[in-house]
């Protein structure tokens, strides 16, 4: 198959620049609309991207509605986004999930970073929860499942595409089972503790693998500790606290729903009798706990991004203040703060200023012990920022002397 198989993307001069330099993104102002017009384009079809001189570049699926109107998965025009090509990609993802974990409970598929844009892929044991965000990807929804079939042999695949980022390429929002059977719960492991997690119901895929690593450091923090888990979903870090030996844990989150999970993965882990379950806003019921003069020795502040796009930055970065303030209010002398992002436009070195900012209008000193990110199911692309977004501040908050 050669680039004349596919029609052809011509982009404006000087344009190639960041795909020389490894970047996936094509920007609708990018291209050259005089020679191949965006709207003679379908959404989803496979295009060859070229130079202003007819070079390739790549291979690419496209949305003209779209302002990343283009996303390249190969550099090679004999290797169209077809089930060859997902196989070859879902192997190469495997080794290297393989060669760090023993246990099949992981992100397989982490879009641009595992050169698949647009798809995202959660592995809990034989079954499989996708996420699909682009147009291009969508049309090769049965080509994903089949390649899924074809390299694991699954229990059940479930597509789990109800996220509103689909909205922005124009896509309807859908759960279906697309393989084999898919209970509601799904059992799986991180850092040798049980879950039971809704794939149905939960958020995303119903599971957050991004702070696996920082989750398995609370073990050095917590024995013995009395614990608060402020936005704790299914208690992924606060029922790992219990399991690693803490005195208490209350959980603290706005869904009744993920409380209830809280309370059933700790009933599954043996320390249902050290946690408890606070439902209501964070900001809330922080305040509640402040005004009752409530401490504990370590506060895990893991909220939902407050920065979903640039023009929410200054209500965001005030957001993580306000929050991250009062877990401070909470804390006993000397206790431990860990603080945590996922918002891309929040960068490490500027949730550490807010955290300092933060202790220094309550009189207070920080010390940051650690820092934790992604690691090896959620690999950084080094052209791509966006792919780098999680940061983990584990912090040391002290009376100012």
């Amino acid at each position: 198959m050669s680039d004349n198989t596919f029609a052809t993307l011509t982009l404006n001069p000087k344009a190639d620049r960041r795909l020389r330099g490894g970047h996936l993104w094509i920007y609708s102002n990018e291209v050259n609309v005089a020679a191949t017009p965006l709207k003679s384009f379908t959404a989803g079809q496979q295009v060859a991207v070229k130079t202003e001189h007819g070079k390739f570049l790549g291979l690419a699926y496209i949305n003209p509605q779209s302002l990343i109107c283009a996303r390249i998965f190969s550099r090679d025009a004999k290797y169209p986004l077809d089930t060859s090509l997902l196989v070859h990609r879902l192997n190469i993802a495997l080794s290297l999930r393989e060669a760090v974990t023993d246990q099949p409970y992981y992100r397989l598929v982490y879009g641009d970073s595992d050169f698949l844009p647009g798809l995202v892929v959660d592995r809990f044991g034989d079954v499989f929860v996708v996420q699909i965000a682009t147009a291009g990807m969508e049309l090769v929804k049965q080509d994903i499942v089949d390649a899924l079939v074809k390299v694991f042999k699954p229990a059940g695949i479930l597509v789990k595409n109800d996220s509103r980022i689909r909205s922005s390429e124009d896509l309807p929002e859908y759960v279906e089972v697309a393989y084999g059977e898919v209970p509601e719960w799904v059992p799986m492991q991180e850092n040798g503790v049980h879950f039971n997690v809704p794939v149905f119901e939960g958020q995303k895929t119903g599971w957050f693998y991004d702070h696996r690593a920082s989750r398995g450091r609370l073990a050095d923090y917590v024995k013995g500790k009395r614990v608060l888990d402020v936005f704790s979903y299914v208690g992924g870090w606060g029922v790992q606290a219990a399991a690693f030996g803490a005195e208490s844990v209350s959980c603290i989150d706005s869904s009744e729903f993920a409380l209830d999970a809280v309370e059933a993965n700790a009933e599954l882990n043996g320390v249902r009798d050290k946690v408890a379950t606070i439902h209501g806003s964070a900001f809330d019921v922080l305040k509640v706990l402040v005004n009752e003069g409530e401490r504990f020795d370590v506060v895990i502040m893991d909220p939902p991004a407050f920065i979903p796009r640039r023009k929410d930055i200054k209500a965001g970065e005030q957001a993580y203040r306000r929050v991250n303030e009062l877990a401070m209010r909470l804390l006993s002398k000397g206790g431990i703060l860990v603080s945590a992002s996922c918002s891309m436009h929040l960068g490490r070195d500027r949730l550490t200023d807010i955290l300092r900012a933060s202790a220094r209008h309550l009189d207070r000193d920080l010390q940051i012990l650690e820092q934790g990110g992604q690691t090896f199911d959620h690999p950084v692309h080094p052209a791509i920022v966006e792919t780098d977004y999680l940061k983990a501040v584990f912090t040391r908050v002290l009376p100012a002397t």
